[in-house]
């Protein structure tokens, strides 16, 4: 699977439920978005990535929709009295030491997929994550009046609301694919797109040089899942990320962005939903076979259900 963050962590809960309710044979790789990773108090923060270790680990704040659960904020606020924090962006205290073990082992100079390895065996998760890409990459806003802005900065404290023109991945020139994800790609039997953001969460992992080249001699079908219902994001900001490339906020425009993979693109299969029916037969007529099934995935039953659509829709493909 690809993609990053709380939608993704979602579906790959229902992929983990469906899994184990069907003999749980099969091994399931997430490689996840590292772009939206950054510097907080000399700590990196790996946002997409720990919101899929926390969910899958049963220790996530449901609530918040990010970080622990039962958290306390009070070396945060130690951080922006002393001024080396920023108070918009506020970091719990049990996410903080996910953070320093992280950084240490940076600084240590071990690579980020032996630090992906090492927090994953605190908690039976029942998938392994994979970074796209071991190297540093961090994405930056493009804006009309050419001022610099950080994806996080945009994203949390201005909640997207400042015009944006586009996004660049700093340093993504130089960025390989990692080992772990170039091996989950090439073993596979089904490649799912999450319902990630398609511009910052799993189009960074596209964007890895090499990603593209992996998938496309993969020879696993890629079927993705719409983030988009009726017209509207399910969470978070996509629609502002979409509107900044000039791609509509539908679930049939997101289908197009990724492209047929017939055609040089992604995708095999989409699936919409039900609400979207309307874009079944266009998208077919573009080479990418698509299907409309519930998408909400409201609870452990609807999202294990999601799963198994996805995976039907592979198997459909692959036929």
């Amino acid at each position: 699977m690809i993609g990053g963050g709380v939608g993704c962590a979602r579906f790959v809960k229902g992929l983990r439920e469906h899994v184990r309710r069907t003999g749980g044979r099969d091994r399931i790789d997430v490689v996840v978005n590292t772009a939206d990773d950054w510097w907080v108090s000399g700590l990196r923060i790996a946002p997409d990535h720990d919101s899929l270790l926390y969910a899958l680990a049963g220790v996530n704040d449901t609530e918040r929709g990010w970080g622990r659960s039962n958290e306390t904020e009070r070396v945060s606020a130690e951080l922006a009295a002393w001024g080396t924090a920023p108070d918009w962006f506020t970091l719990g205290d049990l996410d903080l030491g996910t953070h320093i073990a992280r950084t240490a082992w940076l600084r240590e100079g071990l690579p980020l997929s032996e630090v992906y390895r090492r927090l994953g065996t605190r908690w039976d998760l029942g998938a392994t994550l994979h970074p796209a890409t071991d190297d540093e990459i961090d994405t930056h806003v493009l804006r009309a009046d050419g001022a610099p802005l950080h994806f996080q900065e945009w994203w949390v404290r201005h909640r997207a609301q400042i015009p944006a023109t586009g996004f660049v991945q700093r340093g993504i020139e130089h960025a390989t694919v990692s080992a772990g994800a170039h091996e989950a790609i090439a073993d596979a039997d089904a490649i799912l797109i999450a319902p990630s953001n398609p511009v910052v969460s799993v189009g960074p992992v596209l964007s890895v040089p090499g990603m593209r080249e992996a998938l496309a001699a993969s020879g696993a079908p890629i079927v993705g899942v719409s983030g988009i219902i009726a017209g509207a994001v399910v969470r978070g900001m996509a629609d502002a990320c979409l509107a900044a490339i000039g791609v509509e906020t539908s679930a049939e425009a997101v289908a197009r962005h990724y492209g047929a993979r017939a055609d040089g693109g992604l995708l095999d299969g989409w699936l919409v939903d039900e609400s979207d029916a309307a874009a079944v037969a266009p998208l077919g007529a573009a080479g990418i076979t698509t299907r409309a099934v519930p998408l909400w995935m409201r609870d452990e039953d609807s999202s294990a259900r999601l799963a198994a659509d996805a995976l039907a829709l592979a198997d459909a493909v692959r036929r």
